[in-house]
């Protein structure tokens, strides 16, 4: 479910700070940040092929799962979600010193990729699209 499924329309992105929580744990955690900020969340998907239940409220993005599941996306910093992943990836192949340290690639919301700044801070950039269910 998202309430919004497609970002090309975003002027500028979405900045989502990531909260890590484990199974069983996300709709507690999901209420908290709803009474937190005044707000419902407005995405709630699953990604089987990573084993991941995400959520996002208000600029939290709530991912749950197992420790070991959860291990190698916590050296991710943030994640940004944008109105074109290929422009993104453009300027920043651009830009001497980013690292793109994962590949453009289908996720379960649309494309995403990885890259790690110049400073040193990783960002996962992801755009949304529709699905073909409209979700």
């Amino acid at each position: 479910m998202r309430r919004h499924n497609d970002s090309s329309h975003l002027t500028e992105p979405r900045t989502l700070i990531r909260v890590y929580t484990p199974p069983g744990t996300l709709d507690a955690v999901t209420a908290f940040y709803e009474r937190l900020l005044g707000t419902e969340r407005d995405m709630y998907f699953t990604y089987p092929a990573r084993e991941l239940t995400l959520a996002v409220v208000g600029s939290f993005l709530l991912v749950e799962a197992a420790e070991d599941v959860l291990e190698p996306f916590r050296a991710t910093d943030g994640t940004l979600l944008v109105d074109s992943a290929d422009a993104y990836l453009n300027r920043l192949t651009a830009e001497e010193g980013t690292e793109i340290l994962v590949a453009p690639h289908r996720v379960p919301t649309g494309t995403g990729f990885t890259a790690r700044h110049p400073d040193g801070t990783v960002i996962e950039y992801v755009e949304h699209r529709p699905t073909p269910s409209g979700n």
